[in-house]
């Protein structure tokens, strides 16, 4: 029998992690420090058990979309087609239905999730490209005229200026269906994970643009680019291009090997300026949808 509880205690957040890292290892998993410190009342995690073993995880809660929730049951290979991803998908739903939004969104990576997702009304939306770069000895980047590149750590001020000059753009920006919504809280916690590998670009006291790295405490030797954005009226002038040689050369001086990033299937611009940089695309991933409530 399958029983779907709560993950509440610290090891409970561990063995919700542990599922994480096999079912998506080539993503990066939230730390349990991540995890208490992004946590929120509308944020539901929890894990699927059978016979007192962990079998599967997932997490439920408000997307970064309008009036939308996402759901991510996932399951561990050796109890696959037992019935585990349907009760998971069935505590999850009943969460977000109570949100008071109208959508629910799920990534899938494979056929047979997609298969699973269709069967309960979800249809693709978009595909998010996942690029690679593996990481050498990297030259220090060329700065345009003007223009100055601090780490976060050392100018701690200017993350907060970075989200009341540049968020709303880049949001607006991105190739979605619909514009990320982040409240300043979630940009000084999600949207930044270490400091030192996170970069902002300035003309003078303005903050032009940023780009980063969201490192891995259990591959530490592979990061995620974090968001790279440039103000809309500082865009062509090589300032992307900085930023981002900057965050590659601050990964070869810190034992990393492999940086991946993922851009939507809309935003060529990025996928092309990756693809200068020496990035090669390794995978695909859907976006995919259904209305609420859903029929399970």
């Amino acid at each position: 029998m399958v029983v779907v509880r709560e993950a509440v205690s610290d090891e409970d957040l561990e063995a919700w992690r542990q599922v994480f890292t096999v079912v998506v290892p080539n993503e990066r998993a939230l730390s349990v420090a991540e995890m208490r410190g992004t946590a929120r009342k509308d944020l539901l995690r929890v894990l699927a058990e059978e016979d007192g073993a962990v079998v599967g995880s997932g997490i439920a809660g408000r997307s970064d979309f309008p009036d939308a929730s996402s759901v991510a049951p996932r399951v561990l290979p050796v109890a696959r087609r037992r019935g585990v991803g349907t009760e998971l998908l069935r505590i999850l739903a009943r969460h977000v239905e109570s949100l008071g939004v109208s959508v629910v969104n799920a990534n899938v990576d494979d056929a047979g999730s997609v298969t699973f997702a269709e069967r309960f009304g979800f249809r693709e939306i978009d595909r998010q490209v996942e690029q690679v770069r593996a990481i050498g000895d990297e030259p220090e980047p060329r700065i345009p005229q003007g223009i100055e590149i601090v780490s976060v750590r050392d100018r701690p001020e200017v993350w907060r200026q970075a989200y009341d000059t540049l968020a709303a753009q880049a949001f607006a920006d991105m190739a979605l269906i619909a514009p990320i919504e982040a409240t300043l809280d979630e940009w000084e916690v999600d949207w930044i994970s270490a400091p030192e590998a996170m970069f902002v670009a300035l003309a003078g006291d303005q903050v032009v643009g940023c780009a980063g790295l969201m490192l891995d405490t259990d591959q530490p030797d592979r990061a995620e680019n974090a968001l790279t954005a440039v103000r809309r009226d500082f865009r062509g002038r090589g300032v992307a291009s900085a930023l981002k040689r900057t965050t590659l050369a601050w990964a070869s001086g810190n034992g990393i090997r492999e940086v991946y990033t993922w851009t939507q299937r809309g935003n060529a611009d990025m996928r092309q300026l990756n693809e200068h940089l020496g990035y090669v695309t390794r995978s695909e991933s859907l976006s995919m949808r259904a209305t609420l409530p859903l029929n399970i």
